[in-house]
Formats: structure tokens, C-alpha cells, sequence
């Protein structure tokens, strides 16, 4: 079985190529972006399947995917992300993803899956696509809506603009609009206030 898997974070390509290459029948190819990705798909032999990062470089969303989808007269393409909402997940799957795999998925549950959309199936963990989307019970929580605080959660995770945007897949402007929102909500004047007001108040 071959399986090409692109994500632009070294370790954790690593650490994906360590946990299916020892289930000796998998042979793996790595990519850090869609460019290199879509190169190896165009000038190696056919992979069973293809993982691919919502969030590396060039994937502009989930044009990435339907771009690596149709190369080669049609790709089992697959996506990889610790951020990806169910909606977007849904979505992929409608355009004709093989699947989608969490980051956090353990490794025998993760090979489990690889070899699943590898024969032909579609994958998406059921708790994921099943669970009920959480309604904020936090005080601090309530005063914002759900993307304000997903922009919350990654100052506190110390992230820069950039990084939230490409996280959530929105625009640079759009995280400070938000920002400039759920500074007022919180009572906050910075962005490390912010993260000081939500740590302290055990919102993450």
C-alpha cells in the first residue's frame, strides 16, 4: 500500500510516517506543501492514498483538495487537520474526499482508517460528525459567539494573527475584527489581556 502524506509540521509528518511504516505493508512518501504534494502525485506511481493538511501552504481552503482530487484522472484524497470544523469536514466529503482524520485520532485507530480509505471506503469518526455542537456554559464564555472564541482560544495559545487566520480559514482583517469585538466583551485592551482575562477565568 502507498500513502503519500502532506503537512507542512516536520514532527508530525515524522511521527505519521513512523506509525505506518511499522505496519510493514504501508510504504509512505512525505510533501511540506500542495506544490510538492501534487508533484509527487503527477511523477511517481499511483498511491493508494493521499493525506493532506487542511492548513499547509497552497491548500487556499479545500481548492487544495479538489485541485489533488482531479489530478492523474482522479485521486483517494484525504484530509488531515486538528482544526477542521464538521461543517468543513462535510463539505469535503461531499466534494469527494476519502475521508477526514483528526490529528488527535490515536496511531492503531489512525492506521485503521488509512487502510479503510486506502480499499475504497469513506472514513470520518463518528463522535466527530455526531457530536452535538457545544453551547457555551461559561459566563466569560456567553458573552461571545462561537468564532470570537476560537480567536480567544488562540491568543491564549499565544498565536499571531496570521496563525488564527490560517487556522480558521479567515482573513487577517476578519481576526481583528473579532478581536476588536471580544476585547470590548471581555473587558480587555490588548490581545495578552485578553489571554490573561480568559486563563484566569479557567475559559481554556
Amino acid at each position: 500500500m502507498r500513502v503519500l502524506i502532506a503537512d507542512d509540521h516536520d514532527l508530525l509528518r515524522d511521527t505519521l510516517v513512523l506509525f505506518l511504516q511499522s505496519h510493514g505493508d504501508i510504504e509512505t512518501s512525505t510533501a511540506a506543501d500542495l506544490a510538492g504534494a501534487c508533484k509527487l502525485i503527477e511523477t511517481q506511481e499511483r498511491y493508494d492514498l493521499v493525506l493532506l493538511d487542511l492548513n499547509m501552504p497552497g491548500m487556499n481552503g479545500l481548492e487544495g483538495l479538489k485541485t489533488a482530487l482531479a489530478l492523474k484522472g482522479g485521486q483517494r484524497v484525504a484530509l488531515l487537520s486538528g482544526s477542521a470544523t464538521r461543517e468543513i469536514v462535510e463539505l469535503a466529503l461531499e466534494a469527494g474526499a476519502a475521508g477526514f482524520v483528526p490529528k488527535t485520532l490515536p496511531a492503531k485507530s489512525m492506521i485503521n482508517a488509512v487502510k479503510f480509505m486506502a480499499m475504497g471506503e469513506q472514513y470520518a469518526p463518528i463522535d466527530f460528525m455526531t457530536a452535538v455542537d457545544e453551547t457555551p456554559t461559561h459566563p466569560l464564555a456567553g458573552k461571545l459567539t462561537p468564532r470570537e472564541l476560537q480567536v480567544l482560544r488562540g491568543l491564549t495559545e499565544g498565536k499571531s494573527n496570521k496563525e488564527i487566520a490560517r487556522d480558521l480559514q479567515i482573513t487577517e482583517p476578519t481576526v481583528k475584527l473579532h478581536m476588536k469585538t471580544l476585547y470590548r466583551k471581555v473587558g480587555a485592551g490588548n490581545r495578552t489581556q485578553a489571554a490573561l482575562i480568559a486563563r484566569e477565568a479557567g475559559l481554556f
